[in-house]
């Protein structure tokens, strides 16, 4: 498997996994290979409709970053199967 097999895998299940959510806005965050492990380490992420302020005010007082999720998926090199899938909790700035 090559990174953008990898990559390709990663934003797949992130799609399907949250189907119905409404996901938007899915985009690669970071990609490495763990040799240890044998799996690619992929962060993705994506918006889904509750990430966006419908009041005027409290998007005026929010933070300015965008309200994003971020999941870091595990995928085995040797077959391309997902592994796991967890959080990825920025530090706040």
């Amino acid at each position: 498997m090559d990174v953008k097999e990898a990559v390709f895998t990663a934003k797949s299940y992130v799609a399907d996994l949250f189907e119905g959510e409404e996901v938007a806005d899915v985009g690669l965050e970071e990609v490495k290979f763990d040799e240890h492990q044998g799996s690619w380490v992929v962060t993705v992420g994506f918006s889904r409709p509750w990430d966006i302020s419908r009041n005027a005010v409290a998007t005026m007082l929010r933070d300015k970053g965008p309200s994003r999720s971020y999941k870091v998926i595990q995928i085995a090199d040797a077959d391309g199967s997902v592994l796991s899938l967890s959080d990825r909790v920025l530090p706040k700035s």
